[in-house]
């Protein structure tokens, strides 16, 4: 997934990660994207991300002890890349998973054809695990990314680390600007 901001929502499935790498003896591992898909999608202005590829991959280590965080370029080949192949290309051949845990609302592959449901039945299958994370809530919410970017804009920073599940970070080089601060 994209993993935007890492907040509970992805740290209930990167726990699940970690507890199946246990298990099965295999390195706890995220695959997450450079750039949000919507913006080569749909061709919009820049998705305003909570947290960069390195932020995403650092609160990862430090909150869900994965050990691996691939970082796939998300360019046309990707976008195009039918959902099985995706799997059994990409994260099975290529990256060796032994077990795959996505979310209940995770879509993937050209068109985002691919489903919980479907990648349930390839890895069944591929005879690889898999695991689907439900949904996440607080206070009756969904936890999400686009929620928890809404309470920033709106400067709601104590409630946007709840749902997170830790304080906002963000991280890059310092550049001059307007010269008010």
């Amino acid at each position: 997934g994209f993993f935007d901001g890492v907040h509970l929502g992805h740290g209930a499935l990167l726990r699940r990660v970690g507890e199946k790498a246990a298990e099965l003896g295999a390195v706890p591992a995220a695959v997450t994207f450079d750039t949000h898909p919507e913006n080569l999608i749909l061709k919009t202005p820049a998705v305003p991300l909570l947290s960069s590829p390195l932020d995403r991959a650092e609160l990862m280590r430090r909150f869900y002890g994965i050990r691996e965080v691939i970082v796939a370029h998300f360019d046309e080949r990707m976008m195009h890349m039918p959902w099985r192949e995706f799997v059994t290309d990409y994260l099975v051949g290529e990256n060796g998973a032994v077990h795959l845990v996505a979310g209940h609302d995770f879509h993937f592959g050209y068109k985002g054809e691919g489903n919980p449901e479907r990648l349930r039945q390839l890895c069944g299958e591929l005879g690889v695990g898999c695991d689907i994370i439900g949904r996440v809530e607080l206070d009756g919410i969904t936890v999400s990314s686009t929620y928890i970017r809404t309470l920033i804009q709106k400067g709601d920073m104590e409630r946007a680390a709840r749902f997170l599940g830790h304080p906002h970070t963000l991280s890059g080089p310092v550049v001059h600007g307007k010269g008010l601060g």
